[in-house]
């Protein structure tokens, strides 16, 4: 695709140029100048901050009409209601299992190899104060539980428009999926120029965040140095056996259990499934967010994997906020990790809870960058840990939030491959020209 590249080289590597870039300065920086130097500050504050916010900003921006029309649209070009039916009960399903083995797998590796037990407890007590003020407000937005009946309630929304301006991603696609559901319906003239008004504003979102896409090069080095310049190492050696378990898992996640189901239940071979999806990949690692992702991983779902559109934009727009199997197993590393630091013995039905609190925060954390933090600390609070442990994990976070959201959109992808077999594709709309999907 011609628009991914400048000057010959693909955009993803324009993007890993930019992270490496960014990475070198940065630790550069941090250790032959210092973090607190003023000029330092003034750069990483009033600069590379501003640019990298200015970035992420944008495509926040634009993600959520991209969101509801692109679930609208697909959940219309199911054509009928069996039809969604069966995609729909395919993907729930799909989405709990492979959520399922991700933190089962997080739990039986913290539990083996005990990273918590060893960290040392004056290190701790002062990550812990250097960290009180960014646990706190993380700590003010974590809910008091999980209480079934209000987590589907709240799914409702009383205002759908309120639910957007305030960015409840869970609720708007609940009412987008009503909306299509409805359209579905009720098919007249009417709502087939409302379908062809929604594809529009699908494909000018796509357009404009093709562009915006174009400008992560110079936004990920500037995050890149901006965190590597204040941080230092500490990014990743602070806790090293905490984020060397997390990594161990994940990596086992992606690398064994993904192929396992995409050889098995997708019939593609695993090197090629990788090869045509490393774009999303990057773009993850790159800005923690799936739902940033989100238009990159409809663009090589249908030109790379070749997909049909209208499972493709179903399974994609839902699971960048309901199928995050990373996110998952994150949390139940995190829970356990701080519950042995702080020498919190926790029985086989606590741990029991963990998981399946941590399945369901995977369906119900938004897709965004530390998005997941308010939802350890209520579990934290449920099994009885300091929840002011989790100011031990924000040094490290980010990395980890990387590592995890590439987990999360790659399951996504999975799940599109798997429910996507056997299924044609009879689009309601003709496809896009490469101008407008090969942005």
């Amino acid at each position: 695709m011609e628009a991914t590249k400048r000057g010959g080289l693909p955009l993803h590597f324009q993007m890993l140029a930019g992270f490496v870039v960014g990475l070198l300065a940065g630790l550069w920086v941090h250790l032959g100048v210092g973090a607190e130097t003023p000029w330092v500050q003034w750069l990483t504050s009033s600069v590379t901050g501003p640019i990298g916010q200015i970035f992420m900003r944008l495509l926040f921006m634009l993600v959520l009409p991209l969101l509801f029309s692109a679930l609208v649209v697909g959940v219309a070009e199911m054509g009928d209601l069996k039809s969604l039916g069966r995609v729909g009960l395919r993907t729930l399903l799909l989405t709990v299992v492979v959520s399922t083995i991700a933190v089962v797998i997080g739990i039986v590796m913290v539990t083996w190899l005990q990273p918590g037990a060893g960290v040392d407890p004056e290190i701790a007590r002062k990550m812990l104060a250097d960290g009180a003020s960014g646990a706190q407000s993380i700590i003010t937005r974590a809910p008091q539980g999980v209480e079934a009946g209000q987590f589907f309630l709240d799914l409702i929304p009383t205002n759908a428009f309120a639910a957007a301006a305030e960015n409840q991603i869970l609720p708007v696609m609940v009412f987008a999926l009503i909306f299509g559901i409805g359209v579905v319906m009720v098919r007249s003239p009417a709502t087939d120029h409302l379908l062809q008004t929604l594809q529009g504003v699908f494909e000018v979102m796509m357009k404009l965040i093709g562009i915006v896409i174009r400008l992560a090069p110079y936004a990920i080095a500037c995050l890149m140095f901006n965190l590597a310049a204040l941080f230092g190492w500490d990014l990743l050696v602070r806790l090293a056996a905490f984020v060397g378990v997390a990594v161990a898992a994940m990596a086992i996640h992606m690398f064994v259990v993904y192929p396992i189901i995409i050889f098995v239940a997708g019939g593609m071979s695993p090197a090629a499934f990788f090869r045509k999806i490393q774009e999303p990949m990057v773009v993850a690692f790159s800005t923690a967010s799936s739902n940033a992702t989100l238009p990159v991983s409809l663009r090589a779902a249908e030109t790379q994997l070749g997909l049909p559109r209208k499972i493709s934009r179903f399974v994609l727009t839902v699971g960048a906020t309901a199928n995050q199997n990373g996110t998952a197993l994150f949390e139940g590393v995190t829970v356990l990790f701080l519950a042995q630091f702080f020498g919190v013995e926790l029985s086989v039905t606590q741990q029991v809870v963990v998981m399946l609190v941590c399945i369901l925060g995977g369906i119900g954390t938004a897709g965004v960058p530390a998005g997941s933090l308010p939802v350890v600390a209520m579990i934290l609070v449920m099994v009885g840990v300091p929840v002011e442990g989790i100011g031990l994990v924000l040094g490290v976070d980010r990395f980890l939030d990387m590592c995890r959201t590439t987990l999360n959109v790659t399951g996504d992808l999975v799940v599109a491959t798997v429910v996507s077999r056997g299924e044609v594709d009879t689009d309601v709309f003709p496809a896009e020209p490469e101008s407008q999907t090969g942005v």
